[in-house]
């Protein structure tokens, strides 16, 4: 039987847990240094000597002593480019489009068929529902007249839904 303790509300078997920064220790008999018994320096030499760091932790020198690698491998490495901004909205340019030949696309053939017999009124598109903010006018409409609602349109698109006997809604 193993003794089972409960973190938290998850039951974990003593045998079984690893911390996730330490990995299970290695079998002594495999490591190198059981091969290097009887050797003084261990692999490491007698001159040179095998020291903690001897040319500095982590990326340490890249200016200095370790100047012609980062120049090699890693050039542009230092420096800066460009301006700071400060408070940079990452979505802020964002602007899904879409064309005029496809607003129909967004609504089902059942609906353009209903309202390609009523001519009294005309179906309303919101393109913002559909993920999309700006209005392009690639493309031709079929006349039909149709209420397009979109943060923007672009003079093209707006010619071309007012020709087919359209509107154009501005919605933030």
């Amino acid at each position: 039987a193993l003794p089972i303790s409960s973190v938290g509300s998850v039951d974990l078997i003593h045998s079984q847990v690893v911390d996730s920064n330490q990995y299970p220790n290695m079998t002594a008999r495999f490591k190198k240094n059981r091969g290097m018994r009887g050797h003084v320096s261990a692999g490491h030499g007698r001159i040179g000597k095998h020291r903690k760091h001897p040319s500095g932790c982590g990326n340490a020198g890249g200016q200095h002593h370790h100047r012609i690698f980062m120049d090699k491998y890693h050039p542009g490495w230092f420096g800066k480019v460009g301006m700071r901004n400060f408070h940079l909205i990452k979505h802020g340019k964002v602007c899904p489009t879409i064309n005029v030949e496809r607003i129909w696309s967004l609504v089902s053939q059942e609906t353009r068929e209903k309202f390609a017999k009523e001519k009294s009124k005309a179906p309303v598109i919101d393109v913002t529902k559909a993920g999309y903010f700006k209005v392009l006018g690639k493309g031709k409409l079929p006349e039909q007249p149709v209420i397009v609602k979109a943060r923007y349109f672009t003079k093209e698109a707006e010619t071309k839904i007012k020709e087919a006997g359209g509107v154009c809604v501005l919605c933030a």
